[in-house]
Order: structure tokens, then sequence, then C-alpha cells
């Protein structure tokens, strides 16, 4: 990336400190105990991808088994590899509004503090994350020796131990069957992007084009990170905002851009409800409790975890996200219903055969897009 007197645009360093330092620890185990914790993920990563295949019938061509590296991750292992996403995935952007800025009186200086300031409210933003998210497939960061890919060359399963824990025990429930129902939600993820070689590009691409369409005036995205900011601190008082506080999509997107969101949020919701969807079939297989688990768990992911909680997911977007796992497994649910796995697998030959927005809603005009007249899908 271009740099001005070697400022960026985003302090990453400091964005991987300021959330390694505010992240909230993790629950109290002892060193065997967190020993015993991850080889039980990996081994329960391992058996998931077989199980997950066969029901899927999601089989990567000429990919063996195991080939994507499992890597079981404290709270700050999961920042770092998500910031080195955040910063391949960004590149581009960053660049085009460093040209521009670097044509504007004291840009230089603009540089330098900016930098500092998005690199700590990055950083604040990932400490929230950080416990929260029990796994993720993470594609988008380059190979590196800290952060290993596959032989394709990138993408790795994270899985977030003392989230996974934390749950576990908030939720009261079996840990053994809990570890493996998380790992049967990641590894779909892995399936998918594994079996399905275009989707990684196709989401890149896409993300690019969003990212493409934003304001390139430093000014108006700085008065639009300010508007996300002061939401996100509670600079304002609520009857200066009106309305209910905004995501943080919402707040810097373009009308252009609401276009290929809507898209994404297709895919999205896709691969999201189909993860629970693939879950919850493997599940009474496997996982002798998953009755009790996805009660418990539907209860903590409705109920959030307060007033501060609710707002943050708000402004976060993590709203729509939640969404998306009951509209996304409705989805799955019903065109698998109708047509059958194979039937349902028609949804990964190619970007034109990916659900659009309005489809997620009603599957049966997906059936009859990409189904044609007559024919029939095997079960």
């Amino acid at each position: 990336m271009t740099s001005i007197s070697g400022a960026e645009m985003v302090d990453w360093n400091l964005a991987v400190a300021t959330a390694t330092r505010l992240v909230r620890p993790g629950p109290e185990v002892s060193r065997g105990e967190a020993r015993a914790v991850v080889a039980e993920l990996r081994g329960h990563a391992r058996t998931s991808e077989r199980h997950v295949r066969a029901y899927t019938r999601m089989v990567p061509e000429d990919a063996p088994v195991n080939d994507t590296p499992v890597l079981v991750v404290d709270r700050p292992g999961w920042v770092k590899a998500n910031v080195a996403g955040f910063r391949e995935l960004l590149q581009p952007l960053l660049g085009k509004l460093q040209d521009r800025r670097a044509g504007t009186p004291g840009g230089a200086v603009l540089g330098a503090v900016g930098g500092k300031v998005t690199g700590v409210e990055l950083g604040m933003l990932l400490s929230f994350l950080a416990s929260r998210v029990l796994g993720q497939y993470e594609t988008f960061a380059p190979v590196s020796r800290d952060l290993p890919g596959s032989g394709s060359g990138g993408g790795r399963l994270l899985l977030v131990a003392p989230n996974i824990v934390h749950v576990e025990r908030e939720l009261e429930v079996n840990p053994h069957d809990f570890r493996l129902w998380v790992c049967l939600h990641e590894e779909t993820h892995r399936t998918q992007f594994t079996a399905v070689p275009w989707l990684r590009d196709h989401l890149e691409g896409e993300i690019q084009t969003f990212l493409g369409a934003t304001e390139v005036d430093p000014m108006t995205v700085l008065e639009r990170l300010r508007e996300a900011a002061q939401s996100f601190v509670g600079a304002r008082p609520e009857a200066e905002r009106g309305d209910e506080p905004r995501s943080l999509v919402e707040i810097v997107q373009t009308p252009e851009q609401r276009e290929v969101l809507a898209r994404l949020t297709a895919v999205m919701s896709l691969l999201e409800g189909h993860a629970d969807f693939v879950m919850d079939g493997v599940g009474p297989e496997v996982v002798p409790s998953v009755a009790e688990i996805r009660e418990k768990f539907q209860q903590r992911r409705a109920s959030g975890a307060g007033r501060l909680d609710a707002a943050l997911r708000k402004l976060l977007g993590l709203d729509a996200k939640l969404r998306q796992y009951r509209d996304g497994e409705r989805f799955v649910r019903a065109v698998v219903d109708q047509v059958g796995m194979d039937g349902f697998n028609r949804v990964w030959t190619s970007p034109n055969t990916l659900p659009t927005k309005a489809e997620i809603a009603k599957p049966a005009d997906w059936v009859a897009r990409v189904h044609s007249k007559g024919s029939e899908a095997s079960e």
C-alpha cells in the first residue's frame, strides 16, 4: 500500500494492540483443561468434515480430507487473523483514498492522525466481537507462518476456544456435545468454500465492487465514520438522533452500493442458513443432546446480553446477521423439501444460480427459476 510519510489510512498494528488490550478475559481454565479443549476441538473438526461431506454430498474435487488448516485460537488470535483479512480486502479502497488525500493540503498530517484514530476505533469494534465469535472460516487473509492456509493458497478454519467454553458453561449443556455441534456448523462453511472453487473469488469480487462504489472524498468518508463513532460511544443524546441508530454498513454505504449489498446479503443468508441446516441435520446422529443445545442456543441468540449489547449489535449489523441465519435456514429447508439435496446443490453451480434476496424469502421462486419445468432432483 502506498503511504504518505509512512502513515497508512489505518494503523493496523494499533488496531490489534487496542483490541488485545480491551478484549475481556476468557473463562478460567487450568492448563490441562485448556490442552484438552484444544485437542478435542481439533478432533471434532476432523470428524465433522466426514459427516458434513456425507450429508451435503459436497466433496471438493482433488482435495484431500483435512487439507484446510484447523486453528484453535484465543481471542487475540482471532483478532490478528481478522485484521490480516481486513487489511487484504480493504487495500484497494484505502489505496484509492490515500491517493486522493495526497493532493489535499495537510494530507500527511491527516494520515498520521487519522490512521491512529481509525486503528483505535477498529480495535474497539474487534474487541467487542472477539468475545462472541465461536468459529469462522477465514478465507481472505494471505498465507503466512502464523496464519497457514490450504494447499490451494488460502483459507483456514478458526475455532475460538475460550468463547466456546464460555457459552457451553453459560448454557449448562454437555460440553463435548456442544463442541462437536459448533464444529459441524463451522465445518459446513469450510466445505462450502473448498467444494465450490468459484465462491471465494465471487464473494471477493462483490465486496470489491461494494468498496469501489465508496465515496473517495476523504471528508465525506470522515464525516460518515464520525457519525458511526458517535453512535458507538453514545456521544449524541437519543433525542438528537431521532430514529434508531443505524448499523455501520447503513451509515457508510452510498445508494449505488445498495444493489451490491442486497446480493451479498442473499449469499450470506444462504451460507449461514445452510450451515445451520446441516448442523441440525447431522446433529441427531452424532450429538445426543442436540435438541437441548439448539433450544438453549436459539434463546441466547434472541435475547442478547443487555441493553449495551443490544445497541452494539444493532450498530454493527449483528441483528441482520441473526436474520440471515433464520431466513437462510428456512430457504434451504424449503428447497430440500421440494427438490431434495441434489436439487438444492444446484445452488453451487455458478453465481447465476445463487438465490436473490427476494428468492431467499420465496424459495419456490428460486426453484422455478433454476429447475426447468418437469425436471426432478433425486434425494
